[in-house]
């Protein structure tokens, strides 16, 4: 391992122990990089500007940063076990190739905001990430929805209830996306806050332009406070894992449906059969794997958000407890957004079986419709409702499940589906 920025004359380092504080943290760092990077460069940028170093020196400094950064993504440099972090990395590669200009990188920063803008990068560009997945969803939805709208039985209490349609689910699970991707974007607004210049949790004794950093870096405002950005750590995390685990939720109610639905016993749905596999024993099996797999991956960022949320037992000012929050992190949106980027193949190449669907609405499911039609006949609805209840053998006569759709008439309903007021927000989301 490269010489430790802390380490001080004379101290004699255990390997088992560094072992354990440098754990995975490294590797984990690769994530970051380029974001820890592009930070450092605004830094110097930033010091130039208050004449802390002079133009050629932050010149040399950002042009090697760029060299770094492109090392780095064509695998010439690699982040592994020769460092203990990422931030060390930069400064140690700076030292090697410049010398002294190289050891002023770090003046007037600490690790702790270091570590704070790079994640705080990277969260804005996930969560962004995060919203188009949710739109791309939405809009494969809505384009099903619009093309078709076959009775399909709509249910509660997994009992089957009253007559709905294809189109209707569909709308369902779009408006649902649509509602992920404001609430990841609302989130991005949420972080969106520079916290670089606020050091160890306390600032320095330094005039940074913290203002010039927060442009460049693109991020919409200061984080004023250097111990409100120590104590943000954790908690923005905690609310960008919420923002997907909302997305992965509403996956898991699809994934349940799908998961009845392509049973023998519902028949109701056919999926692509690259998203299933076969069975190692029984010759007639096609497992749905990937759907029950998607409907396990809310767990993941459950956990992740979780294993944060237990670590932030603290009191204010930097711990080093949170490091640990790094791997849950990266784990939760690495799996959450690989879950999500399957949904818009499976939902635009499912098949839906009309005469399965169409053959388990019974007569039952037509007593709502009649008892609202007594009542607007002037029977109060309570007793409409007995009605209904006692005649339901022949609520089925000279009905269909299509003129049960078509008097639906209520907004949002099957009737009304209002799919173009779903599109023009999904299209002002997308321009937002």
């Amino acid at each position: 391992m490269s010489d430790l920025l802390w380490q001080k004359s004379g101290t004699q380092l255990n390997p088992r122990i560094m072992r354990f504080l440098a754990g995975e943290d490294v590797l984990l760092d690769r994530e970051f990089f380029a974001h820890d990077i592009a930070a450092s460069q605004a830094h110097v940028e930033g010091l130039a500007r208050i004449g802390v170093l002079s133009s050629a020196d932050a010149a040399t400094l950002v042009r090697e940063l760029d060299v770094l950064a492109a090392d780095f993504s064509n695998g010439t440099f690699i982040l592994d076990s020769r460092f203990e972090d990422g931030h060390s990395a930069i400064e140690a590669r700076l030292t090697e190739r410049l010398g002294d200009v190289g050891r002023k990188l770090h003046t007037g920063r600490s690790r702790n905001d270091q570590v704070l803008v790079a994640t705080r990068l990277w969260l804005k560009a996930r969560l962004g990430e995060l919203a188009l997945q949710c739109a791309d969803i939405a809009r494969v939805c809505l384009q099903r929805a619009e093309g078709e709208a076959l009775p399909l039985p709509g249910y509660t209490h997994l009992q089957r209830a009253v007559v709905s349609s294809t189109a209707m689910w569909f709308a369902g699970f779009a408006e649902s996306f649509i509602d992920d991707a404001v609430r990841a974007y609302q989130t991005l607004g949420w972080v969106d806050a520079n916290p670089l210049g606020t050091a160890a949790g306390y600032g320095v004794n330094l005039a940074l332009d913290r203002d010039f950093t927060t442009h460049k870096l693109g991020f919409a405002r200061v984080q004023v406070s250097p111990v409100g950005a120590q104590m943000s750590r954790g908690k923005f995390e905690m609310a960008a894992l919420e923002a997907l685990g909302s997305a992965l939720l509403d996956l898991r109610r699809l994934a349940w449906d799908l998961s009845l639905f392509t049973t023998a016993e519902f028949g109701f749905v056919q999926i692509p059969a690259e998203y299933t596999t076969g069975s190692s024993i029984m010759p007639n099996k096609r497992n749905p794997d990937v759907i029950e797999l998607l409907r396990a991956s809310y767990a993941v960022v459950a956990a992740a958000r979780g294993q944060i949320e237990q670590l932030l037992s603290l009191p204010s000012g930097y711990q080093r407890d949170l490091q640990f929050s790094k791997g849950a992190l990266v784990r939760g949106f690495a799996h959450g957004l690989d879950a999500l980027a399957l949904l818009p193949g499976l939902l635009g190449g499912m098949q839906w079986n009309a005469a399965a669907m169409h053959a388990a609405i019974d007569p039952a499911m037509y007593t709502t419709d009649i008892a609202i039609e007594q009542a607007v006949s002037g029977v109060p609805f309570r007793q409409a409702y007995r009605h209904a209840a006692e005649a339901i053998e022949d609520a089925g006569q000279g009905r269909t499940p299509e003129a049960s759709l078509a008097a639906r008439t209520s907004p949002g309903g099957a009737a009304d589906l209002r799919l173009k007021d779903l599109r023009a927000r999904l299209e002002g989301l997308q321009r937002a």
